[in-house]
């Protein structure tokens, strides 16, 4: 992957047909296509010391491969994706399953059908718990909030032994603060498939994510600066397009404020 100094004179003297900022998915795979599929010269620029943003991966002192940002499962069900990403890694079988701590069991999550039975001592098939989840269902007359969306397709105790905690962790809000869109559709399952996700496609890249964006930008019409922040070199370098990956409210140097991005902090 050609990696280039931006205190160096080529950094100020090459003249590129596109600056992108941001290495993660998008500005790595745009950077990629343009190069190799149209022939362009790139400079991909991010403020982290790594490529591959928020999949970035590594081994550790004890060569356990680790998802420094948290976990990323890759599923679609999209084969024209798996085609391209195919032509920079292998793959590795994977399902991810996830168990949630309810009432002293640990039960299927999204809510299935053994996640149904288990919690509530019973013996459900399909058809029957079909009918039970909408027996449990609380019309809510209008729908506001990410916590009436719940109610009314699933009613209150599901909600709060399921949904509630979840929710306000990955959000950092209660569910009766966070518009409808966010909650559009309650994910439950009649049958006792507790796969997290149902896509066609769903593997690992065999020696990770970051190892798979090393082979995307290893073109020679694509240079890599790593730690480099736009606003420091947007003046810098020579460049007739740009593409813009990152906080949009940034970009414009926060004129009404800052957005209320969700992250997470990992210390």
């Amino acid at each position: 992957m050609p990696r280039i100094n931006p205190q160096s004179a080529a950094f100020a003297e090459t003249h590129y047909d596109f600056l992108i900022v941001g290495a993660g998915f998008a500005g790595s795979v745009v950077a990629e296509r343009l190069a190799a599929g149209l022939g362009k010269r790139v400079l991909l620029i991010d403020r982290r010391p790594h490529i591959a943003g928020n999949a970035y991966d590594h081994l550790d002192s004890a060569g356990v491969l680790v998802h420094q940002y948290g976990p990323h499962i890759f599923h679609t069900n999209a084969e024209r994706i798996v085609e391209y990403l195919s032509r920079f890694t292998e793959w590795r079988d994977y399902e991810h399953r996830v168990l949630a701590s309810v009432d002293g069991q640990l039960l299927p999550i999204p809510i299935n059908l053994d996640t149904l039975n288990s919690l509530y001592g019973l013996q459900m098939n399909e058809q029957q718990a079909e009918a039970f989840l909408a027996s449990r269902a609380e019309p809510v007359e209008m729908i506001r909030t990410s916590e009436d969306v719940v109610i009314n397709q699933v009613g209150r105790e599901l909600y709060e032994k399921f949904f509630r905690g979840y929710t306000r962790k990955q959000w950092g809000l209660d569910p009766s603060q966070l518009d409808r869109s966010v909650t559009s559709r309650v994910p439950t399952r009649t049958t006792s498939d507790n796969r997290y996700f149902t896509d066609t496609f769903q593997k690992m890249p065999l020696h990770g994510y970051t190892h798979l964006f090393e082979r995307m930008l290893d073109h020679p019409l694509i240079d890599v600066a790593l730690g480099v922040n736009f606003a420091d070199i947007r003046g810098a370098v020579q460049y007739r397009h740009l593409i813009y990956c990152g906080p949009i409210d940034e970009y414009f140097d926060y004129c009404y404020g800052r957005l209320p991005y969700r992250s997470f902090r990992f210390v």
